[in-house]
């Protein structure tokens, strides 16, 4: 019984640890004039480390980003969409 307790906690410790960083972010991106300039952004919000789910409001112009806020930052977000022709900030 204790072995099969402790497998179950080591089993879910990792998770508990993910869902305590996680963090949503919304970045206002300029510059898309088209639906291609939507999915060029969300793919590059995708390739960062970190990101679990990046949706892009075309409509809106914003990009909201749920991350690993141990592996990456708003900083790195922003600097990944202005670095694919699509400069961003966070939302306040």
């Amino acid at each position: 019984m204790s072995k099969l307790l402790a497998a179950a906690l080591v089993t879910l410790m990792p998770l508990a640890a993910l869902a305590a960083t996680s963090r949503t972010a919304v970045l206002e991106v300029q510059n898309m004039t088209c639906e291609l300039c939507s999915v060029t952004v969300k793919k590059s919000l995708e390739k960062v480390a970190g990101v679990s789910q990046a949706r892009i409001d075309f409509a809106r112009k914003r990009a909201t980003v749920t991350f690993d806020a141990d592996m990456t930052s708003t900083t790195a977000l922003v600097k990944v969409t202005t670095d694919a022709g699509f400069p961003s900030t966070v939302q306040k």
